[in-house]
């Protein structure tokens, strides 16, 4: 989608049924049909404090890019990769904007947040090229993408990428899908319980959001409401407190805060 003019799309919760929307000045504008499909607006506005906030897309995968950034690769002193690595997160792990997200019982280890630009989908895309991706792309969202660290290299044998990032909650995304937003002028902010820990530019990203689209689809088709985590940058770091309030902040899109309970 070309940059132009920013419009904000929404999912929430109203009087027991979920509906979708257009954020303006005056609160949610209640469209009718599909989100990726056809829609209008019916007419009817409703305020925020009247509504509960879901998860702006409801995907039928999450892909979820490691070492993307050049920041990044440097500090780690990893080579850049060649091609996109990325794995898949359990769309299990979807929570809302404002959601509590608790730690499982059943693990006592490091858990870290990872402030990251998502790109959602707004067409069925195989085997598109960089410069057909774009018109695929539906906008962009604000992803947490929390990781148990500790799960990841407990085997040595093998590193648990997806059960390390799959679980329930973990994939915090939102508020808001923002169209005609350019990504490469974008800017990723992560504040943990008031300080800033992340402050990262999306251009410098080692594969553009219209190469990602472009080489994930080569691999797999991606489906309307599909959500790819572009991977983030330096700045990672564990959530220490009882209680922790993590802010993920574009401009542009908005602010995406959890509360994740130790």
């Amino acid at each position: 989608m070309m940059a132009g003019e920013v419009t904000k799309w929404l999912r929430f919760c109203h009087g027991g049924a979920t509906g979708f929307g257009t954020l303006t000045p005056y609160g949610i504008s209640v469209h009718e049909g599909e989100m990726f499909g056809r829609n209008a607006a019916n007419g009817k506005t409703l305020a925020l404090a009247e509504v509960e906030l879901l998860a702006p897309c409801a995907p039928s995968k999450i892909v979820a890019l490691w070492n993307n950034f050049h920041a990044l690769a440097a500090k780690l002193n990893q080579p850049e990769p060649p091609e996109p690595l990325y794995l898949l997160k359990a769309t299990t792990s979807i929570a809302a904007p404002g959601a509590v997200i608790r730690r499982p019982t059943s693990y006592d280890g490091k858990t870290t947040y990872e402030g990251e630009l998502g790109i959602v989908i707004g067409k069925t895309c195989a085997r598109a090229s960089p410069a057909e991706a774009r018109a695929f792309i539906f906008g962009y969202t604000c992803v947490n993408d929390i990781t148990a660290n500790d799960i990841l290299t407990r085997d040595p044998t093998f590193a648990q990428w997806a059960r390390a990032k799959g679980i329930d909650d973990y994939g915090p995304f939102g508020p808001v899908i923002a169209t005609g937003l350019d990504p490469a002028k974008l800017t990723v902010r992560t504040i943990l319980n008031g300080a800033e820990r992340q402050n990262y530019p999306i251009a410098d990203m080692i594969f553009s959001a219209e190469e990602l689209v472009s080489k994930i689809s080569h691999d797999m088709t991606l489906l309307p409401g599909d959500l790819i985590a572009v991977g983030t940058s330096v700045g990672v770091g564990v959530m220490k407190e009882p209680v922790n309030i993590v802010t993920v902040a574009i401009d542009g899109i908005g602010e995406l805060t959890n509360e994740f309970r130790l």
